[in-house]
């Protein structure tokens, strides 16, 4: 029979040994620190969409040099506005997988829209593009030039449809959000020369950033040189006069990067309770989609 004081030791044992499992956790040395999180609550609430409705919704499709293919479109508009308005537009860049129509049906960010110029953020529109299941939104060995596409291509297709391009806002997901960066880190030499369109804001929701080669989601670049030129790391005049928000769940795997690079670039945004979600990523929309359209509504 256990005596009291043996009960005792061993109720100590156990507490210290919870104690040092929890730290295990909480550094990553124990694997599944996300999963414990999301069963323990830890990982925050799944965003909800807005019960509001969408605005008006115009699709199509162009013949893309850069792409080598035909590329999918959305241009979104907030609820009580025509499709013809002359509104300042964000480019939304979806993550890997996806295309053009996963804003909508994966984020329902056409409502999100909707809800943001409701709560009082200045009205502008959101334009979705294909930029290649996998690409990683950078030019490819291929010959597949997503940047070029939406340079070239895309924002001429919206000045053309009336949207506002001299001053226009990215935002992106995962691929997306690395990709969001990655191109407005490879435009400040447009900036420099004054272009009639020009990105002033970019939001990143969980980024793909990996800080070496090895650590590389396989297909994301050609080659260890591809990779090198394709850094958002230590080029802080890249983002020079363009306001960054970058948020990034705690249990996410690229968070660590998130937060370094949030940090090189004094950007706003932070990490939250959360993972590489949908769910993170729809609570994240409302505070992401104000920053961006206070910046491109001034």
């Amino acid at each position: 029979m256990l005596t009291r004081r043996a009960l005792l030791r061993t109720g100590v044992a156990a507490g210290v040994a919870g104690v040092a499992a929890v730290a295990a956790l909480e550094t990553g040395v124990v694997p599944g620190r996300a999963r414990v999180h999301d069963l323990l609550g830890l990982t925050g609430p799944d965003g909800v969409v807005p019960d509001v409705p969408a605005g008006p919704a115009v699709s199509g499709s162009f013949d893309s040099f850069g792409r080598r293919t035909k590329v999918g479109y959305s241009i979104l508009y907030p609820h009580g506005y025509d499709a013809a308005a002359e509104l300042p537009v964000v480019l939304v860049l979806h993550g890997r997988g996806g295309d053009h129509t996963s804003a909508v049906n994966d984020l329902g960010i056409d409502r999100y829209l909707t809800a943001a110029v409701r709560a009082g953020t200045p009205p502008f529109a959101l334009a979705t593009v294909d930029g290649g299941r996998d690409s990683y939104w950078h030019r490819r060995a291929d010959g597949n030039d997503p940047g070029f596409m939406l340079d070239q291509e895309f924002l001429p297709l919206l000045a053309r449809r009336g949207l506002r391009t001299s001053r226009f806002g990215v935002l992106g997901w995962s691929m997306g959000g690395y990709g969001a960066l990655l191109w407005v880190a490879l435009h400040y030499w447009q900036r420099r020369v004054g272009p009639s369109a020009r990105a002033v804001a970019v939001g990143a929701l969980s980024p793909a950033l990996w800080r070496t080669y090895a650590d590389v989601q396989p297909g994301a670049f050609d080659d260890a040189a591809d990779f090198e030129r394709s850094q958002v790391f230590d080029r802080p005049s890249g983002f020079r006069d363009v306001a960054v928000r970058i948020d990034c769940g705690r249990d996410d795997p690229f968070a660590d990067a998130a937060r370094e690079l949030r940090e090189q670039l004094q950007a706003a945004g932070g990490q939250q309770a959360g993972v590489h979600t949908p769910g993170y990523w729809r609570r994240m929309l409302p505070d992401q989609l104000r920053f961006l359209g206070e910046k491109v509504g001034r």
